[in-house]
């Protein structure tokens, strides 16, 4: 009896230290396809409806700067210059931004901020949305952790584990994060 005492408790313990850190049952996987930003734009839904729109990134060569773009309309011609800042931004030179061109009335409009590509998206429509939406307040998915890698749809609210590099990118904090899909509006706690 003395000895089982301590081993059970030592369980108990470790079950609770433990257990603070596990992803609920109802979460489920999210697929490893979607922790790559530049994946995540095919399934984006404007909340406006453009003729035409391109996800680009700063690159002289327009083969290179095409990321994703919606059907272009038979007669349209672009020719506008590249923004000098996007969203996303890596560096300072060629391929360090991202950036949204839409045609909108016959006009080219950007979107060039992380706000302006929430409003893009505006209501959360799906899985790749909420993750792009979160990756605009740098949170990220971490395939390798249940904790930075699962989710769950729900009608009011969007739930995720993902993970925020801290002052390097070998260090990681992984949060809780909820959106509601109608506003947009993030909330994270850190569960770590």
């Amino acid at each position: 009896m003395k000895i089982l005492f301590p081993a059970l408790a030592v369980v108990l313990i470790s079950g609770l230290f433990f257990g603070q850190n596990s992803v609920p049952a109802d979460f489920r996987k999210i697929p490893e396809i979607l922790d790559n930003p530049e994946l995540l734009y095919p399934f984006v839904v404007p909340d406006k409806k453009y003729g035409y729109w391109s996800v680009l990134r700063n690159n002289p060569d327009p083969d290179k700067a095409i990321i994703y773009e919606s059907q272009m309309p038979d007669r349209l011609t672009l020719n506008d210059p590249v923004p000098e800042k996007g969203f996303f931004q890596k560096c300072l030179g060629e391929d360090c931004f991202t950036y949204i061109l839409a045609c909108e009335n016959g006009r080219s409009r950007y979107f060039s901020d992380e706000q302006q590509l929430r409003n893009f998206i505006g209501f959360i429509d799906n899985l790749p949305e909420a993750i792009l939406l979160a990756n605009t307040y740098g949170y990220m998915v971490d395939t390798s952790n249940p904790q930075g890698s699962s989710y769950k749809m729900e009608e009011k609210q969007i739930s995720l584990y993902l993970v925020r590099p801290k002052n390097n990118p070998q260090t990681k904090e992984y949060f809780l994060v909820k959106i509601n899909p109608k506003t947009g509006k993030l909330e994270a706690k850190s569960i770590r």
